[in-house]
């Protein structure tokens, strides 16, 4: 970015929270606007990124000290909440994979099932990346997918990805299927943790992952569907990569049997997730023992178990290389601006605005949710999506006297994916070759079908699905 464009960029940011102050005083309270005028900071900075996202992430630290909205405590607690406990742990869990090499096992056993045809790279691909992004971090599964991708590309003798025409739904198969994946479990990403974070303080309440799973697959499992069945109907002029099937099954039987190490790294990741999706069974024998304790213990035993080589599983110094360090300071930031929109006053003022557009809690309103949603999770990402939409959502139905639970749950379904702009986990294929003008073309047209495919399920589940608007499992604090 131009020095001046970026000075520009960098001084609009505290710019728009005193144009906030001033003009929304009076409609809000004073710290209302200034919360109302920090989001909007957030926004501009997240948008054009005239720092790392990272650092827009102490925005509210900053903010909040120069002028005292809320107390200080509160802010700086969120960036070490138990959300973020959960994301440190499955990051020291899942950290010797690649040392081990767990990783390449798991994602080489799955593509060997590639057929020669296209729709079957493109069903492979896309189903591939949303069953891993279920369970690991998107960025994490877009990273290990691409370059293989590109490997395979060459190895069938495209050298020149930006010309690949097969490359093309291959690299939006990856890029796409790792943001719907994100819907698919609680642990699929930051914006999940988020939302539950925000929940959770909202309602005063735990809440225990398997009512996310009863609640969440059907429409997760239909939206999979669609998107194959979309990319499905994209154009091909290749029709056929020959040797691709051969190239993943050799490059997986070249790893030999699964070691001691490997099994060891997966069993204790099979052990978290099975005790984070059981966590009703035990939790009035170990009622601080959450899911983000539990991983936390978990990695922690990396640094204690030895390998076959006599060395731990885990340094310290791979942990700290290996920890996205950036995205967690990024999720606190998230929670730090959902606890200021929320305690400043501006979560319930923006609430009263939307009730005065005599919303009732119907198809509109759902449609208005899903959309503004949305609008965030493209133009930014899906975790400042949650941290910003998730507080306005609870702060409505709350100012209305409506059940928050389906509310919270479509909201979730929109903005858990991201197709059109070059920024997030969306810049990775873009970086390896993929043209962004042909990202932002089929995203379009895939961000409107999600828009359509959430509002029409999403108020249909909240009418004819009781259970879709209640939670069974949920433990007093």
């Amino acid at each position: 970015m131009e020095p001046v464009k970026r000075l520009f960029y960098i001084l609009a940011g505290p710019g728009v929270l005193g144009i906030s102050t001033f003009l929304l005083s009076d409609l809000l309270t004073l710290h209302g606007a200034q919360a109302i005028g920090i989001l909007f900071w957030m926004i501009l900075w997240w948008i054009a990124r005239p720092v790392h996202i990272a650092v827009t992430g102490f925005v509210p630290v900053i903010a909040n000290a120069l002028l005292n909205i809320v107390p200080m405590g509160v802010i700086t607690g969120q960036y070490f909440s138990d959300s973020i406990i959960l994301i440190f742990g499955s990051g020291l869990l899942c950290a010797p994979w690649a040392t081990i090499g767990l990783d390449r096992r798991v994602a080489l056993k799955v593509l060997s099932v590639i057929g020669p045809s296209m729709r079957s790279q493109v069903t492979v691909w896309l189903l591939a990346s949303i069953l891993m992004s279920c369970l690991l971090p998107n960025v994490a599964v877009c990273a290990l997918f691409t370059p293989m991708a590109v490997a395979m590309l060459t190895t069938a003798g495209y050298s020149d990805i930006t010309k690949c025409q097969p490359a093309v739904p291959i690299l939006l198969a990856i890029g796409w299927g790792v943001g719907i994946g994100g819907l698919g479990t609680p642990l699929g990403g930051a914006m999940n943790l988020a939302a539950i974070s925000i929940f959770e303080e909202h309602v005063g309440h735990e809440f225990m992952y398997v009512d996310w799973l009863i609640r969440i697959s059907p429409f997760f499992i239909i939206i999979s569907l669609v998107t194959l069945a979309c990319m499905l109907l994209i154009p091909m002029k290749v029709k056929t990569l020959n040797g691709t099937r051969e190239y993943f099954t050799q490059r997986y039987r070249a790893l030999g049997p699964m070691t001691r190490d490997e099994k060891i790294c997966g069993s204790l990741f099979v052990i978290g997730l099975i005790g984070a999706f059981t966590r009703p069974l035990y939790v009035s024998i170990f009622p601080a023992l959450t899911p983000a304790h539990l991983y936390l213990i978990l990695g922690c035993l990396c640094f204690v178990i030895t390998l076959a080589n006599k060395m731990p599983m885990l340094s310290w110094e791979i942990a700290e290389k290996e920890t996205m360090w950036g995205m967690m300071i990024l999720f606190g930031g998230g929670l730090a601006l959902g606890k200021l929109m929320n305690d400043s006053g501006a979560s319930v003022g923006i609430a009263e605005l939307v009730s005065g557009m005599s919303l009732d809690g119907g198809l509109l309103t759902i449609i208005i949710f899903v959309v503004f949603a949305r609008a965030i999770s493209e133009s930014t990402n899906s975790t400042t999506s949650a941290a910003v939409t998730i507080p306005i959502v609870l702060g409505f139905t709350t100012k209305l006297g409506l059940n928050p639970v389906p509310y919270w749950f479509i909201t979730i379904l929109a903005l858990n994916a991201e197709f059109m702009l070059p920024i997030s986990v969306r810049a990775i294929p873009v970086a390896y070759g993929l043209d962004a003008r042909k990202m932002l073309k089929g995203g379009a047209v895939m961000a409107l079908v999600h828009i359509v495919m959430v509002t029409v399920f999403g108020y249909a589940f909240m009418q004819l699905w009781p259970t879709f608007s209640q939670l069974s499992c949920v433990f007093s604090k």
